[in-house]
């Protein structure tokens, strides 16, 4: 008798510290689930193999049993085939061969989307210009600017994109720095989060008077995954958001998921909504969500929905031979903030000729409605090409773009930032012609930038910040860009200059080393535009 519980009391007691690390959840369709029953079958077999053993006379020997057989050994390991061949077999069932039409149907897509209907021409006082990596170092320098916390706390990289009190913010919490920061200050837990404008850039520690004590930093069970976990066993977790509800409480927001199969088809069924401060929770459904609540899709899985939308819409086969009417995203994609709701922004390309868009889609990500604008044009990567190519010289890489309805017109916004990450330019890019393409000086604001492109630039120019001076030229090169000839100059002061041939037609393309010229010019991100040559 002895030698039947043994195995059993070491197998609770090994799989009870295995479960505390490993955190599954205690569901069949998790493929989490499955490593965690091997280690536990694994300890229970060691187990049994052990207590065969006794000591007698100082010499360890086998205790046979009434009932073993010779193959007895060989239920481990038929059991482990039994259940791989089960799994294999529940899959194939439930695989896209069987069911193309449910992976098709995975997400609903209107398919006739009016752009300038749906989308409101933009409010350049309300247009989210900073992306994450800009985010990322304004909340660093904050903190930077408090010693007291830095010593003790880092800035979490989740930084959510969210619409708060109608502003167009991103939050993130702070986080323990190590391991003994935790211990020292887990009493108070963590004091504060951060929020970052994306429209004008401010950016605010928020202190709490009770701090956050379950966060992903934490140990033991302040642990955020283990507090989860231990809440509820058996729901299947998808990527936690940290957001913030009108008044300012902190919330971890984490969407429950469901699987076909084992792992397959993963769907959206609620989120859990944890009280960071307390610990409490509270599960809703689809449906139910609180309207505050920005983001219950995970970006991941919308895209991975949509790419089976545009792979299996006509079936299994067509989506490898023929592959007639196949789509898929492009590689990056963005957020608008529309109506209160944050919506996911990418293009959809032809899998065989992905150089241009054959439109793009909207996701509304508290609520999954998607939309789908047939605005065949430039894919993403192409128009942020076509910026850069306008300032190669100074080799500025361009931030993934936001789209935005310019004059009724799907345009590209993209920052062009230099290599420390600071934002130098922007651009406009048309959708529909990405040879089509406008840049400014950030520090002339959005506005400079949209005036050049709409072909007003010369009436926005303010003539009282001009520049006029004598030039002298030392060297001077051509590049044609877009059609467009510019002019680059070094003058013998060593300054650099950049003169479009539309200035002056019949004087530019004459100029030679040595001339001097009377020019207004202004001052750009490391160079200076010549926007008049006087007489």
């Amino acid at each position: 008798m002895k030698q039947k519980i043994i195995p059993f009391i070491i197998t609770i007691v090994l799989g009870s510290l295995l479960y505390y690390v490993m955190l599954p959840p205690l569901n069949l369709s998790d493929p989490s689930f499955y490593p965690f029953a091997i280690f536990l079958a694994t300890i229970y077999y060691v187990s049994v193999q052990i207590s065969k053993f006794k000591l007698n006379n100082n010499i360890i020997i086998k205790v046979k049993s009434k009932n073993s057989k010779q193959w007895e050994e060989m239920y481990f390991v038929i059991g482990f085939v039994a259940v791989f061949v089960l799994i294999m077999f529940v899959n194939l069932i439930n695989s896209p061969f069987f069911n193309a039409s449910k992976y098709y149907n995975r997400i609903t897509i209107q398919e006739d989307g009016v752009f300038e209907k749906d989308v409101p021409e933009v409010d350049f006082n309300a247009l989210p210009l900073l992306d994450k990596d800009s985010s990322q170092k304004l909340g660093d320098r904050v903190m930077g600017q408090m010693p007291e916390l830095v010593s003790q706390f880092s800035v979490s990289n989740l930084y959510t994109q969210i619409n708060y009190n109608n502003e167009i913010v991103r939050v993130t919490p702070l986080e323990y720095a190590d391991i003994i920061k935790y211990f020292t200050n887990r009493k108070n837990g963590v004091k504060g989060y951060i929020i970052v404008n994306s429209v004008n850039g401010k950016v605010e520690l928020v202190k709490l008077d009770k701090g956050m004590k379950y966060m992903p930093s934490a140990l033991f069970n302040e642990n955020l995954k283990r507090k989860l976990r231990f809440t509820y066993p058996t729901t299947i977790f998808g990527p936690e958001k940290f957001e913030i509800d009108e008044e300012g409480n902190p919330y971890w927001v984490v969407p429950t998921i469901k699987y076909a199969g084992v792992g397959l088809r993963p769907e959206v069924t609620g989120v859990v909504v944890l009280d960071p401060i307390t610990g409490k929770s509270t599960k809703y459904k689809v449906g139910e969500v609180p309207s505050w609540i920005d983001q219950v899709y995970p970006s991941s899985l919308i895209l991975e929905q949509v790419n089976d939308w545009g792979k299996y819409k006509l079936g299994f086969w067509n989506s490898i031979f023929g592959q007639k009417s196949v789509v898929a995203t492009t590689e990056g994609y963005n957020y608008l903030v529309m109506k209160d709701d944050v919506y996911l922004y990418t293009g959809i390309t032809s899998v065989v000729a992905d150089e241009s868009n054959l439109g793009f889609i909207l996701t509304n990500l508290r609520t999954k409605d998607t939309v789908f604008y047939a605005v065949s044009g430039a894919e993403e990567y192409s128009a942020m090409a076509s910026a850069e190519g306008q300032v190669q010289h100074l080799n500025y890489r361009a931030t993934f773009p936001l789209l935005i309805n310019l004059n009724n017109t799907p345009t590209y916004l993209l920052s062009l930032k230099d290599n420390a990450g600071l934002v130098k330019m922007y651009a406009l890019v048309d959708v529909t012609d990405y040879q089509k393409v406008a840049v400014s000086d950030a520090k002339d604001g959005i506005e400079a930038v949209v005036q050049k492109y709409l072909g007003n630039d010369d009436a926005t120019t303010d003539t009282d910040t001009l520049i006029t001076k004598d030039i002298t030229i030392s060297k001077i090169k051509d590049a044609i860009i877009d059609g467009t000839t510019y002019y680059y100059i070094i003058d013998t002061n060593n300054n650099k200059y950049k003169l479009s041939i539309k200035v002056s037609p019949n004087t530019v393309p004459f100029m030679e080393v040595g001339e001097t010229f009377n020019v207004s010019y202004k001052e750009l991100a490391d160079i200076y535009e010549i926007v008049k040559i006087n007489d």
